[in-house]
């Protein structure tokens, strides 16, 4: 005989603004099964999990059904009180009259009546609820962190001081990512590669990190605890253990018209190269797509083309013939920081989105992007650090920084804000007033978002100290006229048309998801929104976990991140790995699809259209181990209990554990009888 106790929560005025909470649960006291009932103020408050309490052990009660919030907010919180007084809290379920009831109705009476329709349908499920035990699964005490850049890093070093090994994978030839090509970085102008380069060599040398540079992730199967992901390393043609980084290959290289992404464009680079000088590991990695040995091989020339860095590596590093390594690694938690890439303005995207010709980059050398500035503003950059014209090398005396291009525009596909966009061109107008005395500096803009401790102080400083003029106002159209560039812009404070003859122009570029993000997240079984950018679980309270149990997101592949906020992301996905790390088993709740064996067919339409690769095919054999057929088998450290596979079962052998047709059926049972 069921004995239900039920607990109306007022949420302060969340609900009793709308909803009689009194009047439910006078209501539900009467319903069928309903031992107990009560409201208070608020339920998940200390004292409102002791009435819960006090009423399990006084009432001996077989379930509880708490009417109040979403059962994403305190599901947890009361399961937990109910596990406490000595009730298994699969037994205990919420029913919803926030926001399914009191914030989206206005009539008193109405949201009333419909709050406590909600609890008797949660009545008649708790009813049907049976004593469940948590699932224990192993756990892998290894990580992967997907991406090098400093939230990768960050990540990867906070796991590793933890005392656990973590496989960093990098799919360039060397780690530092975005951060690496900065000059200097807002608010306090500190020198990029100070800062960056100590943690990059960090977690090289760190005794539990194991570095795969050059890498990229084939493959993911398995789940929470227990993955097994191969990793593809790609040919580097050189021998890292034999490589001694003297650089003596890359100065016979004659393939020396390759554009550096390290400068964005704005240099050249050998084919067998280095990324940057402070790169980790600081050996070279060969270009096979524009070396000209390989050039000439697919050509089909049976005399090899060069070889030159062959010949000049002493120590026999250099092979030719290496071939794309496979390695598969177990690690029982995975962080993607994959990071971010510009959008190039130049031209429509594979994306669907449509560029920016009406401003010419990509047409004119001096209409530049913003990382391109950087590397003009950097020490390390092609000009040593001083600001020049890509086209003519002379030194310019008028530069348009122009806000917003690409970001918050849904025109062109992207509505969302960039939200560092703001903060880097104050940035570079300070650099470039510093460096040219008598420059004048024009920033185009929407509006200032300054939205970080010391941001907006940085920002005014800009406008103020520095003297950039700052015009609020969107840019037209930008085009060559002899030896400048016209800007034609929109001045809205004034209301009238503004024309500035610039002698460089930089684009404040939208921020995209990097290449390959969404078939990575294919292979993670996560999901990504409309712009590309991984979901997060829960924006508020889950914002650096995933869908998929295990994986967890760090940086600017989640949304446009800066410095801080990636750094901080990532060491939160850090101490989220350290707590999966913390036992031996993992615990899970059981609310996952189970497969009767007895009436099962075999037809495996259940393992096609699951999502998380949790269905498998289970031999039947009989006494003397002759196989005689098989059935479906969910694993339980896999499933995510969405029911797809209840939805399409022929033979209706699946079942989700806390979603049987049982209970789903006494609820619509309940709302009918009582109409």
């Amino acid at each position: 005989m069921s004995r239900i106790g039920v607990f109306v929560c007022h949420c302060g005025e969340n609900i009793a603004r709308t909803v009689d909470c009194a009047a439910v649960a006078e209501a539900l006291k009467d319903h069928p099964g309903v031992a107990h009932a009560e409201d208070y103020k608020y339920m998940c408050s200390d004292p409102g999990q002791a009435l819960v309490k006090k009423a399990i052990e006084e009432q001996n009660l077989t379930g509880v059904v708490i009417a109040a919030c979403s059962p994403h907010m305190h599901e947890k919180t009361f399961r937990r009180a109910c596990d406490q007084a000595g009730l298994n809290k699969f037994m205990c379920e919420m029913a919803n009259i926030r926001e399914h009831c009191s914030w989206i109705h206005e009539d008193r009476g109405d949201a009333t009546a419909k709050a406590i329709d909600i609890g008797r349908t949660i009545i008649e499920k708790v009813k049907h609820n049976k004593p469940l035990e948590v699932i224990k699964i192993p756990v892998t005490k290894r990580a992967m962190v997907i991406g090098g850049g400093i939230a990768g890093i960050q990540a990867a070093l906070d796991i590793a001081d933890g005392g656990h090994e973590v496989i960093l994978v990098e799919k360039e030839a060397s780690i530092g990512g975005h951060m690496s090509q900065l000059s200097e970085t807002f608010p306090t102008l500190d020198c990029s590669q100070c800062i960056l380069t100590p943690r990059m060599v960090e977690a090289y040398q760190h005794p539990n990190i194991k570095l795969h540079t050059w890498s990229e992730v084939e493959k993911v199967d398995g789940y929470i605890g227990n993955f097994e992901v191969t990793v593809r390393k790609k040919a580097r043609s050189v021998n890292q253990d034999l490589c001694n980084g003297c650089g003596d290959c890359m100065a016979v290289c004659p393939s020396k018209k390759i554009p550096s992404e390290f400068d964005a464009g704005l240099s050249n680079r050998t084919a067998i190269y280095v990324p940057f000088p402070q790169a980790v590991p600081n050996q070279p990695v060969l270009d096979r797509p524009n070396c000209s040995l390989f050039k000439g091989r697919a050509k089909g020339l049976k005399k090899e083309a060069c070889g030159k860095c062959k010949e000049a590596c002493l120590k026999g590093a250099i092979d030719y013939d290496t071939q794309d390594e496979f390695i598969t690694e177990e690690v029982g938690a995975i962080v993607v920081a994959t990071g971010y890439k510009l959008y190039d303005v130049g031209k429509a995207q594979p994306e669907g989105l449509k560029g920016y010709g009406e401003y010419g980059y990509g047409e004119d050398p001096d209409i530049i992007d913003g990382l391109q500035f950087e590397r003009l503003a950097s020490a390390s950059g092609p000009t040593a650090g001083a600001i020049l014209r890509p086209s003519d090398g002379k030194e310019p005396k008028t530069v348009v920084f122009v806000h917003c291009v690409g970001s918050r525009d849904p025109e062109k596909g992207m509505a969302y804000c960039s939200k560092i966009c703001c903060m880097y061109n104050a940035k570079h107008a300070m650099l470039y007033k510093h460096k040219v005395h008598d420059g004048r500096a024009v920033a185009f803009y929407m509006d200032i978002r300054a939205n970080g401790k010391g941001y907006d102080e940085f920002s005014r400083r800009a406008i103020e100290e520095d003297r950039a003029e700052y015009v609020r106002g969107r840019v037209s159209r930008i085009f060559r006229d002899g030896d400048t560039l016209k800007v034609w812009g929109y001045d809205t404070l004034v209301g009238e048309q503004v024309v500035i003859d610039a002698d460089m122009v930089v684009l404040a570029t939208a921020i995209r998801p990097n290449d390959g993000i969404k078939e990575l997240a294919q292979k993670l079984s996560v999901s990504v929104d409309t712009d590309g950018f991984i979901n997060e679980a829960h924006p508020k309270l889950r914002p650096v976990e995933t869908n998929t149990a295990g994986v967890f997101v760090a940086g600017a592949c989640q949304a446009p991140r800066d410095i801080p906020d990636a750094v901080a992301m990532a060491s939160a996905t850090g101490a989220k790995v350290l707590s999966l790390f913390s036992s031996d088993e993992l615990e899970r709740e059981p609310a996952v699809a189970v497969v009767n064996e007895q009436t099962c067919i075999g037809c495996m339409r259940c393992e096609l259209v699951c999502p998380y690769g949790a269905i498998e095919q289970r031999e039947i054999c009989t006494v003397d181990g002759q196989v005689c057929g098989h059935t479906a088998y969910v694993n339980p450290g896999v499933c995510q209990g969405c029911g797809t596979c209840q939805a399409v079962c022929l033979s209706k052998s699946v079942e989700l554990q806390t979603f049987t047709d049982e209970q789903i059926f006494s609820e619509i049972n309940a709302l009918c009888a009582w109409e």
